[in-house]
């Protein structure tokens, strides 16, 4: 019995340094820039994380994060302090850190937000489970040498989706949709559509939730309306009803939750100039290929690529082909 409530304390403090810490790391950012001659910056623009994250994997809002479990677990416990949090920190992976993860009971939960849709999830929950099941085992009883099976508690992998672009409600993908052949390693991940108006038991179920998906949508509509994305926070802060349970606590860190737009917002966009970066140099290297093969004339490889005639005749010159 000491042994086990010696362990909850440690768990407790380990908790309230990792805080600790992401303040100070904070506070030294911003006094360094003053140190170094930088202008003091708008707080928004220095929180770089995500607001899901700051809502259902805060350490101070257990009661939210408890109440998303219990909406999609069909579960129904009611003390927040069951909830462990061992979110990674220090792992980064495509410039993205572990979102949320946590201890119920037995259940070891991985969850992450999407604003782009990604049907590599499975991979990246690889990565952090390995690390989180490593964790694990350093801080428990577990001992992997036993002649017995050692209990490990039961991954559960989710993403929670809410970018534009149209998604289905539910989502099962699978590490081995991946493999080019047979593999003997399966990640499955419920990528769960979570957009205002989407999975409708599921946010009856969770307020939170729904509140959340209601914010952003709405933050999307004075966007629509050509409002600048700060402002359109605002505004719909401010329109939020009165009741809903998450409107003191995002009005006490309005300039947290801006920052926290702006970052998901910056990320989309260099997502998406990845991504075009990406298929123009694919569409180039295709041309230069066809150029080298000598499949012409210079209309067809026009229409095929959908490059301007000036263009690939310019590849072309480059390559020292005459065309």
């Amino acid at each position: 019995m000491t042994t086990e409530i010696s362990r909850e304390i440690l768990v407790k403090r380990v908790e309230e340094l990792e805080k600790t810490n992401l303040e100070l790391e904070t506070l030294v950012g911003y006094y360094r820039g003053l140190a170094e001659g930088d202008q003091p910056k708008d707080a928004s623009r220095e929180y770089k994380d995500r607001l899901f994250k700051f809502i259902f994997g805060n350490p101070d809002c257990k009661q939210w994060t408890l109440s998303l479990y219990n909406a999609m677990n069909g579960s129904n416990y009611t003390n927040p302090e069951e909830i462990r949090f061992n979110t990674l920190g220090n792992v980064v992976y495509m410039r993205m850190r572990n979102d949320v993860s946590f201890l119920v009971s037995s259940v070891m939960n991985l969850w992450e937000h999407q604003s782009t849709f990604n049907p590599n999830m499975p991979m990246r929950f690889l990565i952090y489970a390995g690390s989180l099941y490593d964790k694990y085992i350093q801080e428990s009883t577990y001992y992997k040498y036993s002649s017995r099976i050692q209990p490990v508690p039961t991954p559960r992998c989710v993403c929670f989706y809410n970018g534009r672009q149209e998604q289905s409600e539910k989502t099962v993908l699978k590490l081995s949709q991946a493999y080019e052949g047979e593999g003997d390693i399966e990640v499955v991940v419920t990528m769960l559509n979570i957009n205002y108006g989407k999975n409708q038991e599921l946010m009856d179920a969770c307020e939170p939730l729904k509140e959340y998906a209601w914010l952003v949508d709405r933050t999307r509509f004075y966007q629509d309306t050509h409002v600048g994305l700060e402002e359109a926070v605002s505004l719909a802060i401010d329109e939020m009803p009165d009741e809903f349970l998450l409107k003191g606590f995002l009005m006490a860190h309005r300039a947290e939750v801006k920052g926290m737009f702006l970052t998901e917002y910056d990320e989309e966009k260099t997502l998406r100039q990845e991504r075009e970066e990406g298929r123009e140099e694919r569409t180039l290297e295709i041309v230069r290929n066809m150029l080298k093969e000598g499949i012409g004339p210079v209309s067809l490889i026009s229409r095929i690529s959908n490059l301007p005639e000036d263009e690939i005749r310019k590849l072309a010159a480059a390559l020292g082909i005459v065309i």
